[in-house]
């Protein structure tokens, strides 16, 4: 037998459909067990959790050094809030109290000290404090959604030892005279 008869026979087997070893559109994925697949970081359920509960997204990012921070600042916006409502109502009702000649009830020792019109100076004061503390509080919230988003989307960003910015001081060549001026270099390295 000749040669390129044998080649060509051998050919024709190995593209033959029933006789082939190699699979021309295998589509069949392997299945990787749970330990070994790479575990996916979701922003939006960052977000989700840290809408339901404030510091859950920081949790879920595990940075966990944020929540306490987080329940604090709630903290202090809940302590805020508190006294400017009791004062916002104290002189409220010391108020009500003046202007229908009460002198001495249960809010006389405002209406003893205060006049009307300082009264109602304090007690819009007061308002006005409970009101930005309210708005302080809601925007503080959204900061907490904020950063729980922010980490999440950061989760797998890779910060090497080789990023480095560095500023010195450098002598610039001027165009006007022969002396050097001072300045800064500002090198980037990634």
């Amino acid at each position: 037998m000749k040669p390129y008869l044998a080649a060509f026979i051998f050919f024709l087997l190995i593209l033959a459909p029933g006789f082939s070893t190699f699979s021309q559109t295998d589509t069949t994925f392997i299945e990787l067990p749970d330990s070994i697949r790479a575990k996916e970081h979701s922003p939006t359920k960052a977000t989700l959790m840290s809408m339901c509960l404030p510091g859950l997204g920081q949790i879920y990012n595990k940075k966990y050094w944020k929540v306490p921070i987080i329940y604090v600042g709630f903290g202090l916006m809940a302590y805020f809030i508190y006294f400017n409502t009791d004062e916002y109502l104290n002189y409220k009702c010391a108020y009500i109290e003046s202007s229908h000649g009460i002198t001495d009830g249960s809010y006389g020792y405002l209406v003893q000290r205060y006049s009307i019109d300082e009264l109602v100076s304090a007690r819009e004061y007061y308002r006005r404090n409970l009101e930005i503390s309210i708005l302080i509080t809601v925007l503080w919230y959204a900061v907490n959604i904020l950063d729980a988003t922010v980490d999440a989307h950061l989760y797998t960003f890779n910060i090497t030892d080789k990023l480095a910015v560095k500023v010195e001081p450098a002598l610039l060549p001027t165009q006007v005279s022969y002396k050097p001026a001072a300045g800064l270099k500002l090198s980037l390295r990634f």
